[in-house]
């Protein structure tokens, strides 16, 4: 699978780890950056670069790494096409990859142990979309997207 990740200056310690175990694993990866976290970045524009990447097909999924993940979730989540799921352990990364079809996972380095932090990527990358009644619901969230009303 072809992966972009980034990461703001909080993340970056994080990133690098799993992008060794992303490597590890045989996926392709595309680190977006930062090398390091001497700088103060702003997270919103990284969270552009990667889901762009998703949604024009040079990536198949993007993993996002910031503080709490709290921002970058909700920047993640303005881009049409892009539905990010900021998944805190293992239950929420299934949640969000086999309900919600998320092709984007953010991640919290202050709030998540970085050997949870790899169960959870590996488990997100693995759960299959389910599909059902719940593409139904993304078909929704897609149309909400394009403005109409589910009203």
């Amino acid at each position: 699978m072809r992966i972009a990740i980034t990461a703001d200056h909080n993340g970056v310690a994080l990133k690098a780890r799993l992008v060794e175990a992303l490597l590890a694993a045989g996926h392709e990866v595309d680190d977006r950056g930062p090398a390091s976290g001497d700088e103060i970045v702003d997270y919103p524009p990284l969270c552009e670069d990667v889901c762009r990447r998703v949604t024009d097909g040079r990536a198949d999924r993007a993993v996002v790494v910031g503080g709490s993940g709290q921002g970058e979730v909700i920047a993640c989540n303005k881009l049409r096409g892009i539905r990010a799921g900021l998944c805190p352990d293992v239950w929420h990364a299934e949640i969000s990859r086999g309900n919600n079809d998320s092709n984007v996972l953010v991640l919290g380095a202050k709030v998540i142990a970085p050997d949870t932090a790899e169960l959870v990527l590996a488990r997100w990358l693995a759960t299959p979309f389910k599909g059902d009644v719940h593409a139904r619901r993304v078909a929704m969230i897609e149309a909400l997207e394009r403005g109409e009303s589910l009203l």
